[in-house]
């Protein structure tokens, strides 16, 4: 999952940021509204985590912008305006969700987890193809009943791979949806993660690689 956290507190959006990892997500940060919108311009985000109170373009500014435009991004405003006006106002606005601060981590978690569900579609938190159990809600997999212990990349790749459900998935898109924006597009990172993971994955052989057009399970 690719996930933007625009908020303009250093120390809260880099801790946001850190922890979304911690489940796999691809996370990029923007502490100003015109940073923000030049990443939503760039780049395919599952989620948005947007401050309101953003310097150089106001949060709703950005919020009415994607509506209008029929973006698939999800968003979720986060900020201090807690108040039922001002949650009907961002709901309004076109947000998806609304959390005020100060928030529970877990719920900011869970809320990113589920909204991302939304921008694909609809399957369930726990995917299961080919022996393989993959846990999103929780952060584990298993296959043939064994307990794969996978690093952050590989999990995200993993689940890139089983939400395709059996469709190929090219380096470009994984590099994508499973790295952020500090990536080298031109290193083999895709291929040394899917490497490991196939080792992990064990016997038999799940992932194919087709040649020239990318990889499936």
């Amino acid at each position: 999952m690719r996930v933007l956290v625009a908020e303009d507190e250093r120390v809260l959006a880099d801790l946001v940021a850190m922890g979304l990892r911690q489940y796999a997500m691809a996370v990029d940060v923007a502490y100003d509204g015109h940073s923000a919108q030049e990443h939503l311009a760039v780049n395919d985000y599952d989620v948005l985590v947007l401050d309101r109170d953003l310097p150089g373009t106001h949060g709703d500014q950005i919020c009415r912008e994607l509506a209008h435009a029929g973006a698939r991004t999800r968003i979720l405003m986060l900020t201090a305006a807690g108040s039922l006006t001002d949650r009907v106002t961002g709901l309004r606005l076109g947000a998806d969700d609304y959390l005020p601060k100060p928030f529970e981590y877990e719920e900011l978690v869970a809320r990113v987890q589920a909204l991302g569900r939304r921008t694909q579609p609809a399957l369930p938190p726990v995917l299961e193809r080919d022996g393989i159990v993959l846990d999103t809600a929780h952060r584990q997999a298993h296959r043939h009943g064994r307990y794969l212990q996978l690093s952050r990349k590989e999990f995200a790749v993993l689940d890139v791979l089983m939400r395709a459900r059996g469709a190929t998935v090219s380096a470009e898109e994984l590099l994508q949806r499973a790295w952020d924006e500090n990536a080298d597009p031109f290193t083999n990172a895709v291929r040394i993660t899917i490497s490991r993971l196939r080792a992990k994955l064990g016997d038999p052989p799940v992932i194919e690689t087709l040649p020239g057009v990318g990889y499936r399970i």
